[in-house]
């Protein structure tokens, strides 16, 4: 049930959409009611006039084919960018996101629809409503997987292909629906599989029980692995104000807490201050040369390589595919670092490594070194097209 403080926080996320909707994402995901979403799509839906089969329909299409799709659409992306969807993990969490979005892009609509008869001026708000969903999609999407930016936008804008199937099909889904309308069926639908349709709420219960018991944790100055993890939260949301304040937070309770100097690189890396990643890097480096199975030296590599460091990047990509054989990324980098050095011959080699790795990755790992593989076969063109001339930039 809901209290009125929760219903208070609650409307004060949905608010929160309208002036900082990223940040409204990550808090609907660590405060948010599904049942107050879920309200609060059917409360626009009265309040529009809806009446009948119509008052539910816009909540059950999310909650039944626009979500769904979302998820179906995401595993085919994820193989490319590295992440992993989970229905029961991600379901209710997400269905949670879109249903504030849906609300908070309608809502402006209804009240405009409510209080004044101008057709062209409706259209036209309806247009940009859609937009701003589509935004709003987009930002869900990225907080509830931790998708890189390109992905999300895709996801987002494909997001409607099930819609355009649901409208293809209405004829017979209306029908489906005012059966299912039936006291009597819902009735008996609850009492069979009410178990099933509570489970559907696991994953959203789960991941604020487990932010909660961390935000517990952080109040102990003295409890530093607290703070490095809810920096991996923010980061994984792409919050990374937020994630370099906790991290940050961590080592300065222990400034022997490699993890977290390796997580500020990742994210100065990414944002490309390559300088303070590279200095983070090698704090790392100074604290445990083997970190992260020797990552670090790839990370390292990597940044160097970005600085123009060539000597210092061959030489911490070196100890990388010296140590891991069969990583394609840093034996990419590793062929970066010779061909811009002038070692073309080697950095073939090292291309051709990169990707029969890629090729010969067991097929859980392949979503991860595509990429690689790619790149790669590219600089493998590049080297046979122009035999003499200077490496492009990476």
């Amino acid at each position: 049930m809901l209290q009125s403080g929760s219903v208070g926080k609650n409307l004060g996320l949905l608010l929160q959409l309208w002036w900082n909707p990223a940040a409204a994402m990550s808090a609907i995901l660590d405060r948010g009611s599904l049942l107050f979403a879920s309200l609060a799509a059917l409360a626009v839906t009265w309040f529009e006039g809806g009446h009948g089969l119509s008052f539910y329909v816009p909540l059950l299409l999310l909650a039944a084919a626009y979500v769904p799709g979302i998820l179906l659409i995401a595993g085919v992306f994820g193989r490319i960018a590295g992440f992993v969807p989970d229905f029961r993990r991600d379901y209710s969490p997400l269905l949670t996101c879109i249903a504030m979005a849906w609300t908070a892009a309608n809502l402006p609509l209804v009240l405009f629809l409510r209080l004044i008869d101008a057709p062209m001026i409706a259209f036209a708000l309806a247009a940009a409503c859609l937009v701003y969903f589509t935004i709003l999609v987009f930002l869900a999407v990225r907080t509830v997987f931790g998708a890189p930016n390109g992905a999300a936008a895709a996801i987002a804008m494909l997001s409607w292909v099930p819609m355009v199937a649901v409208a293809a099909l209405w004829g017979p889904i209306r029908m489906v629906l005012a059966w299912v309308a039936s006291p009597f069926f819902l009735f008996f639908a609850w009492y069979y599989l009410g178990s099933e349709f509570s489970g559907l709420g696991v994953g959203l219960r789960e991941r604020q029980n487990f932010r909660r018991m961390l935000e517990a944790s952080a109040l102990n100055p003295h409890d530093g692995d607290a703070q490095y993890q809810l920096g991996l939260i923010y980061q994984q949301r792409r919050q990374y104000t937020e994630a370099i304040a906790r991290f940050r937070n961590s080592v300065a309770i222990d400034p022997t807490e490699a993890d977290a100097y390796f997580q500020l690189g990742r994210i100065a890396r990414e944002q490309g201050r390559t300088a303070d990643a590279l200095a983070h890097f090698q704090e790392v480096l100074r604290l445990d040369e083997k970190h992260s199975l020797s990552e670090i030296h790839r990370e390292a590599g990597a940044a160097c390589l970005a600085l123009g460091n060539l000597e210092e990047a061959r030489r911490e990509l070196a100890v990388y595919t010296d140590r891991r054989t069969h990583d394609p990324e840093g034996l990419y980098w590793y062929g970066q670092a010779l061909e811009q050095s002038g070692d073309r011959e080697q950095a073939r080699e090292m291309y051709q490594r990169a990707v029969e790795a890629a090729r010969t990755a067991p097929r859980y790992r392949r979503r991860f070194t595509a990429r690689w593989s790619r790149l790669a076969q590219k600089q493998l063109r590049h080297l046979s097209s122009h035999p003499t001339s200077a490496a492009p930039s990476a």
